[in-house]
């Protein structure tokens, strides 16, 4: 069995990871898209054949997981993808849109560059090998049940409790006993499940993320009560922009907002728009799969309540709908995509904000270096916006204790049951929480436990 590292290596974007068994199989776990200052990766030739790769196993859906499947089916991949039914619902959505903002982005530039006389890069892929690679989707039955795919292979998806249909796999590959712990959830979030503890606690190998290796986040109630309060000191003179992944984090923050209203803490003339088309599209997935939602969400649902509704919220799926946000001056809850302001609506909501010292732009999310979120995060003082300067005048909110990754501890917890002589490989993190967390595993008294660099491969014996 070789395990090769060809993602999410000092960074927690890309996540790509190549199993070879001793029958020749070849098995993705995730195909994820880079992002940040990694963002040229993902237009490298892959450094395998698509052909040959028979099978992907998905964690979850999220862009930096999920990204790269339509390249690889425009390179010739025609094997099964396989995930949680919910997970799969998303990847649709997310793929579609990934293909569109890559075309549109391409003809914005293309003009631009024409002009210059510089030749544009083509996208990664289309909407056409976004939908292709849909063909190859296969859902699993259920949480916690083994499936044997191939002689060498049985596979087992366990709740990871990060968003709506996430997993952590349990492998038995050429008799060896793996884990990927994909991304683990952050406990006491709304609507998700928290993560179900590991049951292959013999384990021979184990690959875990490390997001947030170095960091304990707030408790979520204090953490809720920290927007509330960022909420209350804006709205009565600004605006606050809130950038937001479309998948769980925009849901929760529905889901709190809701809450505050029905409390009084929030106003009800308080206007909020959800203004991600994608975001939109991934809140009718969550209503569709209630089956995977915690006990508080299903007590809500038994009382006939809606969890992703409340007055005065505005579902803006049109471009005109989202130019006219721009008229408000004060007293809207403006949540956009990107998450990392890479893209998406949100530049435009913080062009038109940034400057005003009366709002406030909130993070709630993991912001990667080279991302305008990330700037923003660490104090820039102006940012290049559509090729305008715009002055960072809004007050900038961080809050981690929101975010769907575990932090330190709870990924050390999740660890604690496993046997110390499973090998340890972490990944998914920027160095200095790689670092950080590898070092808190060796005083956990895990033996072996590496940081692969980027397309490093082990070759692991038969057991």
């Amino acid at each position: 069995m070789n395990i090769s590292f060809l993602g999410a290596c000092g960074t927690v974007t890309g996540s790509l990871y190549l199993i070879e068994t001793s029958s020749n199989k070849k098995i993705l776990v995730d195909a994820g898209m880079f992002q940040g200052e990694f963002e040229d990766l993902n237009f490298e030739p892959f450094p395998f054949d698509p052909y040959e790769i028979d099978l992907i196993l998905l964690t979850h859906a999220h862009l930096d997981h999920t990204g790269l499947i339509p390249k690889l089916v425009r390179n010739g991949f025609e094997g099964k993808i396989l995930g949680t039914t919910p997970t799969l619902d998303l990847t649709r959505i997310i793929l579609m849109d990934a293909a569109k903002l890559q075309s549109e982005e391409f003809e914005s530039l293309e003009k631009r560059n024409l002009r210059k006389g510089i030749e544009t890069r083509e996208p990664l892929y289309t909407l056409e090998d976004a939908i292709s690679a849909m063909s190859y989707f296969t859902p699993i039955r259920a949480y916690d049940e083994e499936i044997e795919i191939f002689d060498d292979l049985k596979v087992t998806w366990r709740d990871a409790g990060h968003i709506l249909g996430s997993a952590f796999l349990e492998m038995n590959v050429d008799g060896r006993k793996v884990i990927f712990s994909g991304d683990l959830g952050n406990r006491n979030k709304p609507i998700v499940r928290d993560p179900e503890s590991i049951k292959m606690k013999d384990a021979d190998v184990i690959v875990v993320e490390s997001t947030y290796g170095s960091r304990i986040h707030k408790s979520v109630e204090d953490s809720k009560e920290e927007l509330l309060g960022a909420l209350q000191d804006t709205l009565d003179k600004g605006n606050v922009i809130i950038p937001s992944f479309a998948i769980e984090r925009a849901q929760d923050l529905l889901y709190y907002i809701r809450e505050f209203k029905e409390t009084g803490e929030l106003r009800n003339d308080i206007k909020v728009f959800l203004d991600s088309p994608l975001a939109i599209s991934a809140t009718n997935i969550f209503r569709a799969h209630k089956e995977v939602f915690d006990d508080d969400a299903r007590q809500l649902l038994k009382e006939k309540k809606d969890i992703f509704s409340f007055p005065n919220l505005f579902f803006t799926r049109s471009r005109e709908a989202s130019v006219q946000i721009n008229n408000i001056t004060k007293g809207a809850i403006i949540i956009a995509g990107s998450g990392m302001c890479t893209g998406g609506r949100i530049k435009h909501h913080l062009k038109h904000n940034l400057w005003r010292d009366e709002c406030a732009v909130i993070f709630v999310g993991y912001q990667a270096n080279g991302t305008l979120g990330r700037s923003l995060v660490d104090g820039a003082k102006e940012v290049e916006i559509y090729g305008e300067t715009i002055k960072v005048n809004s007050r900038i909110f961080t809050i981690n204790g929101l975010s769907a990754h575990a932090d330190q501890q709870e990924i050390l917890d999740w660890m604690d049951s496993l046997e110390r002589d499973s090998q340890v490989f972490v990944t998914h993190g920027e160095n200095t929480e790689r670092d950080t967390l590898a070092v808190k595993l060796q005083e956990l008294g895990f033996k072996t436990v590496r940081k692969p660099a980027l397309k490093e491969n082990f070759f692991l014996k038969e057991a």
